[in-house]
């Protein structure tokens, strides 16, 4: 009886508690056919050189957010985007706030504005936005070994109008980090 019970007022009870947690927004939209959009494969695929031909082409602006980054040819083109002036900002997971030297460390000892982000279980995001015109994400942690002993993808895609609301997502998450 009880059992019965409640396999009637589960679907109520779920009902209800979806109601008191704020919804998530998803975007729905179409890009035009012709964007332009590069896919990538590890290991061994080239990933980490086309993210890094990306960052180098770069002229404003970087939005970094990783679950980790601690690939030292990624970091150095960040480095080196930032000394031609352009505004690099980094958000990591929480695992990467540690004792001692991290990435965290190191990109605020370079000027880097770094960020932590605590708020989640799991920062899992891969993504970069370029110039508010270009995203690169896909399963890639921004690693060495994502490049030769992991099998991931990257997807660059350059579309301003995904590029905002990549962006848009950043800045939510911004909001509740910790420098």
């Amino acid at each position: 009886m009880r059992i019965a019970l409640l396999g009637l007022l589960a679907p109520i009870i779920l009902t209800f508690i979806f109601h008191l947690v704020p919804s998530i927004h998803a975007a729905d939209i179409t890009l035009p056919k012709d964007t332009p959009v590069q896919v990538y494969f590890s290991p061994n695929g080239g990933c980490s050189e086309a993210i890094i031909d990306t960052i180098n082409k770069s002229k404003s602006e970087i939005l970094v957010q990783a679950y980790i980054l601690t690939s030292e040819t990624i970091a150095k083109a960040l480095l080196d985007a930032h000394k031609r002036g352009v505004k690099v900002f980094v958000i990591l997971d929480k695992s990467q706030k540690k004792t001692g030297y991290s990435p965290v460390t190191f990109f605020a000892n370079q000027g880097i504005p770094a960020y932590i982000d605590s708020s989640h279980a799991r920062a899992h995001d891969k993504v970069m936005i370029i110039d508010q015109e270009t995203v690169i994400t896909g399963s890639f942690n921004f690693t060495k070994s994502a490049e030769t002993q992991n099998t991931e993808n990257v997807l660059i895609i350059r579309s301003s109008k995904l590029a905002g609301l990549y962006r848009e997502n950043w800045m939510k998450h911004r909001s509740h980090t910790e420098k």
